[in-house]
């Protein structure tokens, strides 16, 4: 039994005896009483004693269950280490039995090394002898070529290398211009191609704007209204739209006249409500003018957000989705911008298409590239820098930004894109009809068509017609003959076209008259 329990069950007997005799040591009936007790005493130790015994076989049986379970895995352990050692004992007794089998082999192949380098060596003195007896053969033969030639060796060695290298020179040369010749032939056709195609595959519209806007009245007694008491009314709407109103004898007309397309629709917007309210005084025209100021830029965006979406371009800033749709109020050379910059887009995504590159990419180029046209700010800057610089602000790809800047080349063309936006942008603005022409341009362009064909010997006279673009040359009969026509046809043809800028293409008729005049008497 354990000293602790059995402390423990002492002192608890200690105490009940102790109590028992406290309670009954002045008693004279004790005896009984101290009998029962002891008899109590005795049980409870026989039960701790019991109680104690069986804790300890507890005890025990767990110590050997432990112990049981901690041999077993010990020597499982040692089963598993075992196994290990007893494998890697195996693969070092391979590997020693592939060491020992590859030295062998390395022994045999080393001996047979060996013989090979014996026979080598053997054969290698024999091509040394043959080639020393060669030596001696080719340097009588080139005695005797050298006596037969009257030259050393060095010499003819020198015009034979020099003779090949300026053949082979001549031969690049050749072949080179030949090779440039055909890679510009192929170069041209196939950019004509592209061209061709991408003009044909494009609807151009004829959109010509002009300076002036001419508002239709339903009477002339308007025209009081709108001058007013003292001209007052009609100061206010040109103070308050920046237009100058044209009342003159046109009957039921007024025109508007302003370089500012935008402020002309405004004008012809408000002056149109205050006609139809008839309430026609300067602060219901102010109060108009404002109001239709307003309603004009939702327009201006919900034009440019029709033409993206038209073009499929997205992601386009709000502030350049305002600026493009500004671009219908704008015109450049009578060509309307938004139009031109439309045509230009649709001409590079095809374009670029056809090339094999990003259509969409070109296509956004192609529409912003005139943005900076229509600025809100007046600045030094060129519309091409300012609109390189509008679009790099708000986030636009380096690739459009750079075709934007380079299109007139005021920046140098990093990206491929930007010689396409170039090419359409000319395209879109060189098309017949396209852009208005000072009269003084065209009847300088007729005059150095027919100039041109008169300077040739043998033409006797030259007329431009179909507005410059058929030129008739007629040649004296008795210095021309008719193979010398065609070639005088293609040889002002070829000139037009290299010395020469205009739009679209010039027919050239060479015209060859023989009349022969007899007098009868």
């Amino acid at each position: 039994m354990e000293p602790t329990v059995l402390l423990i069950i002492t002192a608890a007997v200690c105490l009940i005896a102790g109590t028992l005799a406290g309670k009954f040591i002045f008693t004279k009936d004790t005896k009984k009483q101290v009998a029962d007790a002891e008899a109590q005493v005795q049980n409870i130790i026989k039960e701790a004693e019991l109680k104690a015994e069986n804790i300890k076989k507890e005890k025990q049986l767990e110590a050997k269950e432990k112990f049981v379970q901690l041999k077993s895995e010990h020597d499982k352990d040692v089963l598993e280490r075992n196994r290990k050692i007893n494998e890697a004992e195996n693969r070092i007794k391979q590997k020693e039995t592939s060491i020992v089998q590859k030295e062998a082999n390395l022994d045999k192949q080393t001996k047979e090394n060996d013989a090979i380098k014996e026979n080598l060596n053997r054969q290698i003195e024999v091509v040394n002898q043959k080639r020393t007896e060669l030596e001696k053969h080719q340097e009588e033969h080139i005695r005797k070529l050298e006596k037969i030639a009257g030259l050393n060796a060095e010499d003819a060695k020198k015009q034979l290398i020099e003779s090949l290298k300026n053949e082979a020179h001549t031969q690049a040369l050749a072949l080179q211009q030949e090779i440039i010749e055909d890679a510009k032939q192929k170069a041209n056709k196939e950019a004509r191609k592209i061209v061709i195609q991408s003009i044909q595959r494009t609807a151009a519209e004829q959109t010509i704007e002009n300076t002036v806007t001419v508002f239709q009245l339903e009477s002339d007694e308007i025209k009081g209204q709108i001058i007013g008491r003292e001209g007052r009314n009609i100061r206010a709407i040109e103070a308050a739209t920046g237009v100058d109103l044209i009342v003159d004898d046109t009957p039921e007309a007024v025109i508007l006249s302003s370089f500012d397309p935008l402020r002309r629709e405004v004008a012809r917007l408000s002056l149109q409500r205050l006609v139809a309210d008839g309430r026609i005084h300067p602060a219901r025209i102010e109060e108009v003018v404002e109001k239709t100021r307003r309603q004009l830029e939702d327009q201006v965006i919900e034009i440019g957000e029709r033409t993206v979406i038209e073009l499929g371009i997205h992601g386009l800033h709000k502030e350049l989705v305002r600026i493009v749709g500004k671009m219908r109020f704008r015109s450049s050379y009578g060509q309307n911008l938004l139009m031109h910059s439309r045509e230009t887009a649709n001409l590079c995504g095809i374009m670029a298409a056809e090339l094999g590159m990003n259509p969409k990419l070109a296509k956004r180029a192609g529409l912003l590239h005139d943005i900076g046209k229509v600025p809100d700010e007046e600045t030094e800057l060129s519309h091409a820098l300012l609109g390189a610089k509008l679009a790099e602000k708000y986030g636009e790809n380096p690739a459009v930004v750079n075709a934007i800047g380079a299109h007139h080349d005021e920046m140098e063309m990093q990206f491929v894109i930007s010689p396409i936006i170039q090419a359409c942008d000319a395209i879109s603005g060189a098309r017949p009809g396209a852009r208005r022409e000072i009269m003084q341009q065209y009847l300088q362009r007729i005059k150095d068509l027919e100039n041109l064909a008169c300077a040739y010997p043998g033409v006797e006279k030259a007329y431009a017609i179909q507005a410059g673009r058929e030129l008739r040359v007629i040649v004296e009969a008795d210095k021309v003959t008719d193979g010398d026509s065609d070639k005088l046809s293609f040889e002002i043809a070829q000139k037009i076209q290299t010395e020469m800028t205009y739009p679209g293409q010039i027919k050239v008729t060479v015209i060859r008259e023989k009349r022969a005049v007899n007098l009868a008497r």
